[in-house]
């Protein structure tokens, strides 16, 4: 494959702002163990490709290892997901089998949406082989576009300011979910695999379904874009540039009263001396002046 310059700028690109991230959270650490979850589509590829990339120049050990979940869809052929692996990913793999599908479709009807129940089965399935692998963290490849929409759709739908953080641990307390790629744009990664040509694996569940919620964010994205050619740039920094003293939930606000002083400290007001008079132009039960004529 003969490379362009507009591939390496991007690569270089993406690189950064991974380690941005990945230093900004604190994604990765001494001695951490990552499950790198590979569907098969652009974004886990690029991930891969990219955490490769930095784990190797990290002033410390961190070992990746790549998993793909064959879920018995369909006309599934993972061999080219397998060739690529073994070629150029230059991390341990393995590929799991999980009948997913057939759980998924038996249980919901087609006017149902499908990425819930498949996406927690999927994350059960990982959970259970990270555990096997001795794995502490487990990479999941979420870009940016993935946490606004996310975000528009609790907003609109759920009743609630949520969207995807960078870094949570699991309710049982076992593993850290990180989402290095979580500042990185769709349009970037979406190149970066083209130039890369990803051996892409198409999904029969979600990839199935149109009209979908999630989609029709990204329709409001695109709309919001002919006015605001960077609304998604900002979108994301409003994410990070949270005011709770502006919002209505009393906990947060609670929360946010009682925070270390180090953190985010007021700013220091000086009273102002002087106000406008202010004095009134019409009082209350007062005359109106005769004009004459």
């Amino acid at each position: 494959m003969t490379r362009t310059a507009e591939h390496d700028k991007l690569e270089r690109q993406l690189e950064r702002q991974i380690r941005q991230t990945s230093k900004r959270y604190g994604l990765l650490a001494e001695g951490d163990k990552v499950l790198v979850a590979i569907s098969g589509g652009k974004d886990s590829y690029t991930m891969l490709r990219i955490l490769s990339r930095i784990a190797t120049r990290l002033p410390f050990d961190v070992e990746l290892v790549a998993v793909h979940l064959d879920q018995q869809q369909p006309g599934y052929d993972g061999r080219p997901l397998v060739e690529w692996l073994e070629q150029h990913a230059n991390v341990a793999y393995e590929i799991l089998s999980e009948d997913t599908y057939s759980v998924v479709t038996d249980h919901l009807d087609a006017a149902s949406t499908y990425c819930s129940l498949c996406s927690r089965l999927r994350r059960g399935i990982l959970y259970t082989a990270a555990e096997r692998l001795g794995c502490n963290k487990i990479a999941l490849g979420h870009h940016r576009e993935d946490t606004l929409e996310t975000f528009m759709m609790n907003l609109f739908y759920a009743g609630k300011l949520q969207a995807m953080p960078a870094k949570y641990t699991t309710d049982d307390g076992r593993f850290e979910v990180i989402r290095p790629m979580i500042e990185c744009s769709e349009d970037k990664i979406r190149r970066y695999a083209e130039l890369e040509a990803f051996p892409i694996l198409p999904c029969n569940l979600c990839g199935s379904q149109s009209g979908l919620k999630r989609e029709l964010m990204g329709q409001m994205l695109e709309h919001m874009e002919q006015t605001n050619p960077h609304v998604r740039a900002v979108m994301l920094n409003a994410l990070t540039n949270v005011r709770p003293t502006h919002l209505l939930d009393q906990d947060v606000l609670a929360a946010w009263s009682e925070r270390d002083e180090a953190i985010r400290p007021d700013a220091e007001v000086t009273p102002r001396r002087a106000h406008a008079a202010a004095e009134p132009v019409l009082k209350r039960n007062a005359r109106l002046p005769i004009l004459e004529h």
